[in-house]
C-alpha cells in the first residue's frame, strides 16, 4: 500500500499538485484529511472520518477500489491519531 501511495504522491507532484499547505483552521488533521481528499477526489469524506468507516457499506465498490478506500482512510486516520 505504501508503494501506491507514494507512487499518488509523485504523480501529484509532476501535476503540480504535490504543493500542499496546512489550512488555516484544522491543523495537522485538516491536512491529511485535505491530502486525502485529493486522492480521493470523487469520494464525499465528511467531517469525521471514523464515520467513512463505519458507515462503509461493503460490496458497494468493485474489490481493488473497495480495499485501497479502506487503507487510505484508515492511514489518515492513523496519521492524525499519530500526529504525523
Amino acid at each position: 500500500m505504501t508503494r501506491l501511495l507514494d507512487y499518488v504522491r509523485q504523480r501529484q507532484k509532476r501535476a503540480g499538485a504535490g504543493e500542499t499547505r496546512v489550512p488555516e483552521q484544522g491543523g495537522h488533521a485538516g491536512l491529511v484529511q485535505s491530502e486525502l481528499a485529493a486522492e480521493l477526489p470523487d469520494e464525499d469524506l465528511g467531517e469525521e472520518l471514523d464515520d467513512c468507516l463505519v458507515l462503509y457499506e461493503m460490496g458497494s465498490k468493485p474489490r481493488c477500489e473497495e480495499v485501497e478506500f479502506l487503507e487510505l482512510v484508515q492511514e489518515a486516520i492513523d496519521r492524525i491519531e499519530g500526529g504525523h
